[in-house]
């Protein structure tokens, strides 16, 4: 599971970071909040630990952005602020959880693995794109009532950009953040896309799958423009 921590402070982010990797999880760190909303934005996290006063964009806004976008990603606040009009303000925006510094790590710990879940109990879903439908849960495809027979790095692709509908996910996030080998060849991405769209969009008038020129790819419904 792969987990993205924003935190200013590089000592508090080290720590956490060196916690969580000793339980096995892969962490991201950003220390800056418009940082951490681009990595958020694109890559693919079981869960958000999210501190409030951060550079570029604080915590709160980085929370009702992604509940704009409809993420589902479980958010851990962790902050210094701890009244408790700001604990009613970070969970109306939509975090899950808030825990004050400073903290022990053992109940930060609990909380990750309580919040992780809670995610996997509520995680099966239906993503629908004009005649498209993923199961989340099941993992199967279909186009106009038809089953899409998909290899599993093709499905992880394919989830991944319904998951952010009309954002363009670059190729070096689907490296790194979606199939995690940023080692694979640069245009085994490309392959990838090619492999889709002969499943997803051949034989349909709307073409779902769209090349963003030198930037990456998209899944949209071109009729929702």
């Amino acid at each position: 599971m792969r987990i993205l921590l924003i935190e200013d402070d590089e000592l508090i982010a080290e720590v956490i970071q060196q916690g969580l990797e000793e339980a096995l999880y892969d962490v991201d760190v950003a220390h800056d909040g418009a940082l951490g909303w681009e990595m958020v934005r694109e890559g693919v996290y079981a869960l958000l630990i999210l501190d409030i006063m951060l550079p570029g964009m604080d915590g709160w806004s980085i929370c009702k952005a992604l509940r704009a976008v409809r993420s589902r990603v479980p958010i851990l606040m962790l902050t210094a602020r701890d009244e408790l009009a700001d604990r009613v303000r970070g969970l109306d925006m939509g975090a899950d959880d808030y825990l004050p510094k400073p903290f022990e790590f053992p109940e930060l710990m609990a909380r990750v693995r309580a919040l992780l879940r809670r995610d996997k109990i509520h995680r099966t879903r239906v993503i629908r794109i004009a005649d498209l439908v993923i199961d989340t849960g099941s993992h199967s495809v279909t186009r106009a009532g038809h089953e899409i027979l998909l290899t599993p790095r093709e499905y992880t692709l394919l989830e991944a950009l319904a998951a952010r509908e009309g954002a363009v996910v670059s190729r070096e996030f689907i490296q790194e953040h979606i199939w995690m080998d940023a080692e694979s060849y640069s245009n085994t991405v490309d392959v990838c896309i090619g492999q889709l769209r002969r499943k997803v969009d051949n034989g349909h008038e709307a073409k779902l799958i769209q090349t963003a020129h030198r930037q990456g790819y998209m899944l949209k419904n071109p009729d929702s423009e």
